[in-house]
């Protein structure tokens, strides 16, 4: 395909389709459509003057939002070392995991994980792939959490409310418990197939993968282990889920406490839809549509989304700029591109292919 400027047509593109997608979701926060009706094609869904009057008022819940969005960084560092093939110290959990979140929030490439992941490499001598299995679980896990905690908030003031969340979340618990039978069958399987393989002279590059993987999800071999981290997951995922019920009992939703960890299970079932690339635009149109749903004016509606998307990215970004300025990490090698990127990408490649590496 011809290049235009060192870019594919296809992903100059994507890129367009992504900013236009952006643009339409961020703005059915603030507007409603009108086509083919008298006015103009976009009309807006409140006042704009009262809309920033009442900004300073949601300070009382904007502050500990913010604080419990940053509380998420040391609750997953914790977490981490429940699958961990070997300790790490906290310090060095936390920092990887801020840079992580610094990428992934700041940077183009949604590059957090792996680059989190290859630094743990390099620090301490933990096969890169191992270090990547360790992470899915533990994300696989949050989800879980996750989805434990939605089901317990439709025993809240909004059961009939969220009664139109079934079919999404049922959906979603479904995915969760497939992923997770997945998991252990890797756990279990994976290095004897490896070794099977071996034996047969048979897939190389399978063979070494699957070795690193079962290396990787060794938790998941172990039902205390996986009841171990499965407990501590709960805590990245709690403190977001409080943070947004505060939210909206701030905005004036009754009972919004409650409510909380839907919001969070409905942003992450609306951002893990594969190859959408308009993950702020859908942040604000989920979002702003779910406190509509749960009784928040337009107005209050569009305010949350704006103010704890801000705060989200205020907490995630600047701790991750300190950890990446404490470790003295140069902001231009973890961009999509950067050497770390390339680093991380050409090390896992040769890790799928090296015996030296390999368990089995």
């Amino acid at each position: 395909m011809k290049r235009v400027g060192g870019r594919t047509y296809l992903k100059v593109l994507m890129v367009l389709v992504g900013v236009v997608l952006t643009v339409i979701l961020v703005a059915s926060a603030f507007f409603t459509w009108n086509p083919g009706g008298p006015g103009p094609l976009l009309l807006p869904r409140f006042s704009w003057a009262r809309f920033f009057e009442d900004l300073p008022a949601h300070l009382r819940w904007l502050i500990p939002f913010l604080l419990l969005s940053a509380a998420i960084l040391p609750l997953r560092a914790v977490q981490w070392q429940t699958t961990l093939s070997k300790p790490v110290p906290l310090r060095e959990r936390y920092h990887l995991v801020a840079i992580g979140a610094f990428t992934h929030n700041a940077l183009p490439g949604k590059l957090g994980d792996f680059i989190r992941c290859f630094l743990l490499s390099r620090t301490q001598r933990i096969p890169f792939l191992q270090a990547l299995g360790s992470v899915a679980v533990c994300k696989l896990l949050e989800f879980a959490a996750l989805m434990g905690l939605v089901f317990v908030s439709f025993l809240g003031p909004f059961g009939k409310t969220m009664a139109s969340f079934a079919g999404p979340l049922r959906i979603a618990l479904g995915v969760c418990v497939g992923l997770m039978v997945l998991v252990v069958l890797l756990a279990h399987y994976a290095l004897p197939l490896a070794r099977w393989l071996e034996r047969k002279h048979r897939l190389p590059r399978v063979r070494h993968l699957l070795g690193h993987v079962s290396e990787g999800l060794g938790t998941a071999r172990s039902f205390k282990g996986m009841a171990r981290a499965l407990l501590f997951s709960v805590g990245p995922v709690l403190a977001p889920a409080l943070g947004y019920g505060l939210a909206l009992h701030g905005i004036g939703v009754p009972g919004g406490l409650f409510a909380g960890a839907v919001v969070l299970g409905a942003i992450a079932l609306g951002q893990a839809l594969p190859g959408v690339p308009a993950g702020m635009g859908i942040y604000y149109f989920v979002t702003s549509w779910a406190a509509r749903s749960l009784g928040a004016s337009a107005e209050d509606a569009a305010a949350f989304a704006t103010l704890t998307h801000l705060a989200t990215m205020l907490s995630q970004v600047s701790l991750g700029a300190l950890s990446v300025r404490l470790r003295g990490i140069r902001i231009r090698d973890l961009r999509k591109g950067g050497s770390l990127a390339r680093d991380a990408a050409g090390h896992m490649a040769h890790e799928s292919v090296s015996p030296h590496h390999s368990p089995a």
